[in-house]
């Protein structure tokens, strides 16, 4: 008892004392006499034992909340539409797992019908589900459409073009899903007093561009969609008027103040930001 005592800086009454009130929790005899000591049993050797093992554990499962309380452990989940993932998304991930690189970011394509709610969400405001209360929006950008046409093409001279001079031209549709992305098109198309003529119909950006390439017609996208043109091709912008649609990124709540999860944002916020000036200066 004494030598216990002036290990951990207390009497040894008080070491007394919580010695039997731990036997009489436990139901166990942990402290015999040898001679004139008082020595552990065999049991309260046992005890110490994995006490030791579960404090271990203990201090593990403090320093585990610690890392996820500062983003440096756990999953996040991402969603994200396919222009997003072409541009945004892969600079946005590497820097982030390379500064939280315990971290795990699964990334999802949300398109469509889809009901999945990841942690994170860059949606196009106005066409994905409505944000439910478990969720923070905040709005990223207003994107502009761009015609994309062959550099040889007699549109080639304007650095930007009124949406009525499109009206003749053969289309190629970049949406197969008809979805709400394509209808702010159509809507701009009527305002300019024409319905497009779609001669050719494919499933993303990326194939409508290459019939472009191709010489068979142009193809109207967002900004995002045209980058990594063919040589052959260039992205003009529309006027009068312009097709716009508006990006936003929302965080489910829980995780808002994680620092992972704020780095994330902040690093879209900045990826728009780029975009903005590009529009801008452009």
């Amino acid at each position: 008892m004494h030598g216990a005592a002036a290990a951990l800086g207390y009497t040894p009454s008080a070491i007394s004392q919580q010695v039997s009130a731990l036997q009489r929790a436990t139901g166990l005899a942990l402290t015999e006499r040898d001679g004139r000591r008082v020595v552990p049993t065999a049991a309260a050797r046992q005890l110490a034992e994995e006490a030791g093992r579960v404090f271990d554990a203990l201090t593990g499962l403090d320093l585990l909340v610690a890392d996820l309380r500062a983003g440096r452990d756990g999953t996040l989940t991402v969603g994200y539409f396919a222009s997003a993932g072409s541009t945004w998304v892969p600079p946005v991930f590497a820097m982030v797992t390379r500064e939280y690189p315990r971290l795990r970011l699964d990334l999802r394509l949300v398109e469509g019908g889809n009901t999945y709610q990841p942690d994170i969400e860059i949606f196009v405001e106005g066409v994905s589900q409505s944000t439910t209360p478990e969720f923070r929006e905040r709005h990223l950008i207003e994107e502009p459409y761009y015609v994309v046409i062959r550099r040889d093409s007699d549109l080639a001279v304007h650095d930007r073009i009124p949406l009525s001079l499109l009206a003749d031209e053969a289309w190629i549709d970049n949406d197969v899903a008809h979805g709400p992305c394509r209808q702010v098109v159509l809507k701009a198309c009527a305002a300019a007093g024409f319905t497009p003529t779609f001669r050719v119909e494919t499933h993303d950006y990326a194939s409508a561009v290459q019939f472009v390439a191709e010489d068979l017609g142009i193809t109207v996208l967002p900004r995002l969609g045209a980058q990594g043109l063919p040589q052959t091709t260039r992205a003009i912008p529309i006027t009068d008027p312009t097709p716009t649609r508006r990006i936003g990124v929302r965080v489910r709540k829980t995780v808002a103040r994680n620092p992972a999860a704020v780095r994330l944002v902040e690093l879209l916020e900045e990826q728009a930001g780029v975009l903005s000036d590009v529009e801008r200066t452009g």
